[in-house]
């Protein structure tokens, strides 16, 4: 083996067997678990079959674009079959394991692609959606409750694309504050840099005067119309107890889980009713329409009648 990581379609072109399900590896191929039938990952040619002594040139199982950065392994698709146009980038700390990993919160999310990555340009939910202190829970119902009303989170942010060569990417500015009965307490502030690369990915890189530094990678793929699957993985300064950051990791999910609350009962608005404080949201998808092609999965809806 090359230590390298290598995708392929799940299914085996012979006859259809799923590759993920008792398949194995095989020095730097995949074994077929029906047959036994072997297909080189760099290249997806066909190298072995076990009961033929020749291969045919035309055996072969289609390969995918893809890397192995941050402890992740990252897959590039494009509708219409294009080749990786940029690459992610590496966080330096994680790669020289300054940072080590610190655990991961998963997440199935009911709603359309963009609607997850909109949250950065969308300034006025933070203070709405996200003002009430986090021991207030994730049930909106309750997060407004007088007992934990005089604990808030302050938010300013700022979101601005980046220019070529990095146009696929974007990154939001938040300083965060929390007050107690009015009165600001600085030694609880922190600086936020949630930077997007591409429609799936997001590096929410984070400091604090006592508590440190550290990234929590977001990941965002889509599992069907409509289903995303959302993964938050922690890395942290490895001299700090690993306390910390399960702390923070914890705290980001009570808020990430007060969004899914509203992205798992709202609808899609291709067209929504704006007003002027919400002109980031529209530049916001300005620049994320550049990850749809002419052949891009739409998102449509019965207009007229019941039939939904």
């Amino acid at each position: 083996m090359d230590g390298r990581a290598h995708v392929v379609d799940a299914y085996c072109p012979h006859l259809g067997a799923n590759l993920a399900v008792g398949g194995r590896v095989v020095g730097d191929c995949i074994e077929c678990p029906f047959h036994g039938w072997q297909f080189r990952g760099e290249d997806g040619k066909c190298t072995t079959i076990p009961y033929t002594d020749k291969v045919p040139d035309f055996a072969q199982i289609k390969t995918w674009p893809s890397c192995e950065v941050n402890g992740m392994i990252l897959v590039w698709y494009h509708c219409d079959g294009g080749a990786p146009e940029w690459a992610v980038p590496e966080q330096a700390e994680i790669t020289s394991k300054e940072w080590v990993y610190r655990g991961y919160t998963e997440h199935f999310v009911s709603a359309h692609i963009q609607e997850i990555p909109e949250n950065a340009a969308d300034f006025a939910h933070l203070t709405f959606l996200h003002g009430p202190v986090f021991m207030s829970g994730t049930d909106l119902r309750y997060t407004r409750s007088k007992l934990w009303d005089s604990v808030k989170h302050c938010w300013k942010a700022e979101w601005q694309p980046e220019p070529e060569p990095n146009k696929h990417c974007s990154q939001m500015v938040v300083q965060h504050s929390l007050t107690v009965f009015g009165k600001h307490f600085s030694f609880l502030d922190f600086f936020v840099r949630a930077r997007q690369v591409g429609p799936g990915l997001v590096f929410l890189t984070f400091e604090h005067a006592f508590l440190g530094r550290g990234v929590i990678l977001q990941s965002v793929t889509p599992v069907e119309p409509l289903l995303q699957h959302v993964v938050h993985r922690i890395y942290y300064q490895r001299a700090m107890p690993a306390a910390i950051p399960k702390f923070i990791l914890n705290v980001e999910c009570i808020q990430f889980e007060r969004d899914i609350m509203i992205w798992n009962n709202k609808q899609y608005l291709s067209k929504p009713l704006l007003v002027k404080e919400d002109s980031t949201i529209q530049r916001h998808r300005r620049w994320f329409a550049q990850f749809y092609s002419k052949n891009s999965t739409r998102f449509t809806r019965q207009k007229d009648g019941l039939d939904w």
